[in-house]
This record gives C-alpha cells, sequence and structure tokens, in this order.
C-alpha cells in the first residue's frame, strides 16, 4: 500500500505553543530497564492542548533544571500527556530525579508543545530509533497505522529488557523489527538504508552516533528525505573566531552589544529583555526568533538547509552573526 499521510498541500511545519501550567502526575509505570512512563494531567481534568507526532514539552524539575521530553502517548487523547524517562547515569540531575523522586501526586510546571520533528507527507516510511529515541517515533508510527502509510520501524537497544514500549509495539507485527544488540548486534543500516528510494521519508532519533551513521548512509537519497531529532548538540561549523557584534532588539527599541564570549541569549537577557529560553544548546526551538535585517551564522541542531538559507529565524542561544548588527523581533 502506498498512500500518502497527510493533505499534501498543506506540509506539516515545525510548531509552538504558548500554553504553560502546572500540571499533575497522576501515573508512573516502568517502560524498560531504566526507563520510566509518566502521564501527566491539569489539575482540574480540563482538556490539554492538541498535539502532533514529533512534539516535546519543557518540564521543571528541582534546582532550577529545565528538560525537554517528547510526547509518546496517544495525540488524540487530550485528557493527558505521556512521557518517556531515561534515568541517565551521568546526567546533570534531571532523570535521576523523576526515576528515583517523582510520585503520583507530584505537580510540575511545564511548557509547549513544541515540535521541531515534525511527520512530514509521505507515501512511505524508515522510522529507526535507539534507545529512548523510540518515544518521538511511537506516535509517528501509530499515524503512518492509522493513515494506511506503507512503513516499517527499525528499533534498536541494548538489550529486549532496555528497550521501552515494545509490548506497545507488538500490535503491529512484522512492521516492527526490534535489534537488541545483545541478541542480533548493532542495526544493520547498510541493508535499512543502502539502497536510495523515492517518496520514502526516513525519521531517525537516538544518540549522536547513530544518527551521524544514519546521515551517513542517506547521502545518496534524494534531498530532504532523511529528517532527525538530537538529544544533544551537533558540533557547530565556526568559521575563525567569535567577534562582537549589535542586535537591535526591535520591539522593545534596544540596541544591545554583544561581546565575543556572550551568547546573544545572554546579551539580551543582562539588558533586561525576556526571551524564552531552555536548553541552551540549540536543539529545543525554544529561543527561536525572527531576524528581521542582517545575516545570522547559524549554530542551532534544528534548522534545516532551506531554513538557514532563507535567515529570517534563528537560536539565539547558539547562532551569532556574520556582520556587524542583527536586527532581530525582540
Amino acid at each position: 500500500m502506498t498512500s500518502t499521510v497527510f493533505d499534501a498541500s498543506a506540509p506539516a511545519a515545525r510548531t509552538s505553543s504558548d500554553f504553560e501550567a502546572e500540571v499533575v502526575v497522576v501515573e508512573r509505570r516502568d517502560e524498560a530497564d531504566g526507563v520510566v512512563g509518566v502521564e501527566l494531567a491539569l489539575p482540574g481534568g480540563s482538556d490539554l492542548p492538541s498535539w502532533t507526532p514529533g512534539a516535546h514539552i519543557d518540564v521543571e524539575l528541582p534546582g532550577g533544571l529545565t528538560r525537554q521530553y517528547s510526547l509518546c502517548g496517544d495525540p488524540a487523547d487530550t485528557s493527558r500527556w505521556r512521557i518517556g524517562v531515561l534515568r541517565e547515569i551521568d546526567g546533570r540531575g534531571g532523570s535521576r530525579w523523576i526515576a528515583e523522586e517523582l510520585t503520583v501526586g507530584t505537580s510540575l510546571r511545564i511548557r509547549g508543545p513544541r515540535n521541531n520533528f515534525p511527520l512530514h507527507p509521505a507515501a512511505r516510511y524508515v522510522f529507526v530509533a535507539g534507545g529512548i529515541g523510540i518515544t518521538p517515533l511511537v506516535p509517528m508510527v501509530r499515524a503512518a497505522e492509522a493513515a494506511g502509510a506503507d512503513w516499517v520501524l527499525h528499533y534498536g537497544g541494548r538489550t529486549r529488557a532496555s528497550m521501552a514500549f515494545l509490548g506497545e509495539l507488538a500490535g503491529y507485527g512484522d512492521r516492527v523489527r526490534v535489534h537488541p544488540q545483545d541478541e542480533t548486534g548493532l542495526l544493520d543500516l547498510d541493508a535499512i538504508l543502502g539502497a536510495p528510494a523515492e517518496g520514502t521519508l526516513v525519521y531517525c532519533c537516538g544518540p549522536t552516533a547513530l544518527l551521524d551513521v544514519v546521515a551517513e548512509r542517506c547521502r545518496e537519497w534524494p534531498a530532504g528525505s532523511l529528517h532527525v531529532e538530537r538529544f544533544t548538540a551537533a558540533p557547530a561549523v565556526v568559521d575563525g573566531e567569535d567577534t562582537g557584534f549589535e542586535v537591535v532588539c526591535e520591539r522593545s527599541g534596544l540596541t544591545v552589544a554583544v561581546p565575543p564570549e556572550l551568547s546573544i541569549l545572554e546579551a539580551v537577557e543582562n539588558a533586561g529583555v525576556n526571551v524564552l529560553s531552555s536548553c541552551t544548546e540549540g536543539i529545543c526551538g525554544t529561543c527561536e526568533t525572527p531576524v528581521l535585517e542582517g545575516e545570522p551564522d547559524h549554530r542551532d541542531s534544528l534548522l534545516t538547509e532551506d531554513e538557514r538559507a532563507a535567515n529570517d529565524t534563528m537560536m539565539i542561544c547558539v547562532s551569532r552573526c556574520r556582520g556587524a548588527r542583527l536586527v532581530l523581533d525582540l
């Protein structure tokens, strides 16, 4: 079967919501070794905002931490949101707190949803997940299946016991290919992606090493075939040393000097301009800002090549200026 998932006249795009609220944990359970599933709802039982596959939310945690987690439940269920959290032994404490301290009834402040990894129209999909990278792909395969699309999911992990949502995914039959490393070795990406396929989109989420190899295998695929979501920022390509420049905050009526040692985000916040931000690594999209004049030096891990070339938006937590002046909608 080769049908189109969504109306091609209205392609998916990055979306963001201004919704911010206190939610309560209504359920938590172990989804796999080291992976906790958490379901969130509004205290009064009102509906949460709608979302689309690939979306994530910002979750504020104790100690001033803010973390992004993909929504991995059913978009049709507006009564609650589900996230999956991997306990990272070497992390900065957020996932450890969720794994060890978070209980049913706990209140959390959230923002979103924001979608930087939208599911675009296609006749066929190849989904590739590594470990906790399965979370944004669970609602994607649900959408592909519901629309009657042709799709396959290749899901790799260290062991079967460490791989979340296997029971849920088992209902899709042989469309889901499970590859525990201790049983079958690493994902055979040459076999999975070796032959470019017209009309097929590849969606991948997982550790950096997986994303890098998938990107290499997709070099011969048609432009725009590969879509990835990163947990950590890709190394930025920097030409020479950073220099200072001016940022004109059009709405605030301020002109701010950005020295080499500060990001735009830091400089404008120091000047009293309030900007929403979260990851400060150029991967979450919270600080995305329209560019009115000037040429950004894009250093994020989010914008596509076409979006970078358009130069009409930028992530001010990491990106800089190629000239002496930027005018931003701040």
